[in-house]
């Protein structure tokens, strides 16, 4: 049998700001505290508060769900629930209410590992009849997207767009450090990128104002731009997880397309 030890709370909280690239200093000042203290504290010379524990936390943008395993290290119990998306009450009420209310263009809601978790009618265009069982596991949207056995030879601008979500999913590890993005970037990585899947769209790239999801589809080529909306100062860990992905279109033939559908 093997036993795991938690790390310290001075540990844990060293990591934190090491991850943000901050200094001693630059934390103490912002957290109102002397530099000599947070030294004791990341070297367990001193043990933190509960407050300074929720400051320090605060100040070095924690994600809800590592900053539980920082107030136990440090004594305390843990602060933030983790409900299941169901049970979200209002929230998930807000959530449905972004969804249905972009139609007729797509939107999605994901949690931290790009599962998905719910989506409008519009969606269809992107993700298909997708039909799963109780058993089945979570549906991963990048997966989906950049998979070979997915939508990945509909994505005109593949290499593109594979880069793009790539360089998306490794900022989005380093700042959140969420279980199982690791897993889920490797995975992405090793996909195949298909010769000539970066064919131009009309205009070209020089054109886009941003990066488009360019798709094929039985009414021909669309693209869409997207932007993501979280939820502002969470306490569930859940909440702090969602991500809503609101796409629209990149030109007016889509969304002339688009408006059609929803006729």
């Amino acid at each position: 049998m093997t036993t795991t030890t938690a790390p310290p709370v001075g540990v844990l909280l060293r990591r934190w700001r090491e991850r943000r690239r901050r200094s001693q200093l630059d934390v103490a000042l912002a957290a109102e505290l002397s530099t000599r203290h947070l030294s004791c504290v990341e070297t367990g010379r001193a043990r933190p508060s509960r407050d300074l524990v929720r400051r320090l936390c605060d100040e070095l943008d924690v994600p809800l769900r590592e900053r539980n395993p920082i107030y136990l290290a440090a004594g305390f119990a843990p602060v933030h629930r983790e409900r299941p998306f169901d049970d979200l009450g209002a929230a998930r009420a807000a959530v449905e209410a972004v969804l249905t209310g972009h139609e007729p263009n797509p939107a999605l809601a994901v949690n931290v590992r790009w599962e998905l978790l719910a989506a409008n009618r519009a969606m269809g265009l992107f993700l298909g009849d997708v039909r799963r069982g109780p058993s089945d596991p979570p549906f991963n949207v990048l997966k989906a997207t950049l998979g070979p056995d997915g939508m990945a030879g509909r994505v005109l601008n593949l290499a593109q767009w594979r880069a793009h979500v790539l360089r998306r999913v490794r900022r989005q590890l380093e700042r959140t450090a969420g279980a199982g993005l690791a897993e889920l970037l490797a995975e992405l990585e090793s996909y195949p990128v298909p010769d000539g899947a970066d064919a131009p769209g009309p205009g070209g790239e020089a054109q886009d104002l941003v990066v488009p999801l360019r798709l094929a589809s039985e009414y021909g080529e669309l693209a869409f731009l997207y932007t993501t909306t979280v939820f502002g100062s969470p306490r569930d860990v859940t909440l702090d997880e969602i991500a809503i992905e609101t796409f629209f279109p990149a030109d007016g033939r889509t969304a002339e397309l688009m408006r059609g559908q929803a006729g």
